[in-house]
């Protein structure tokens, strides 16, 4: 039986399950950020300000940055093992693969540290 390491949890179930998870707390911010927005249609940055800088709100954006970097890793992994195969590329599909998934780790892991900067100012 072959590992693969590269997986998030080296289960499919668990994968499954961790992107349904994770698409529910997207959905969840997604309708706390836009209640907000509706609810208050002539906000001013400051109103922002104080919204997206209250703890909680950092914590859930932090949770939702999180569950962006967990479901896009999930998918993009899904998408490069389903389609960079040696039925397609060859004998070359896994250093394709490791190049494509080394660059969507990198771009990931970057996006959480700048949105970790851009929400606590570390």
């Amino acid at each position: 039986m072959v590992t693969n390491i590269t997986s998030l949890s080296r289960s499919g179930l668990w994968d499954w399950v961790i992107q349904r998870i994770t698409a529910v707390v997207l959905a969840l911010y997604t309708l706390c950020v836009g209640g907000f927005l509706l609810a208050n249609p002539d906000l001013t940055r400051a109103d922002l300000v104080g919204y997206f800088g209250h703890g909680v709100m950092q914590m859930f954006s932090t949770l939702a940055l999180l569950s962006i970097a967990a479901h896009g890793w999930i998918g993009l992994w899904t998408v490069g093992t389903d389609y960079i195969r040696p039925h397609y590329f060859g004998g070359r599909a896994t250093s394709f693969r490791f190049i494509y998934q080394s660059a969507c780790i990198i771009t990931l892991f970057v996006y959480v540290l700048w949105g970790l900067q851009i929400l606590w100012g570390v």
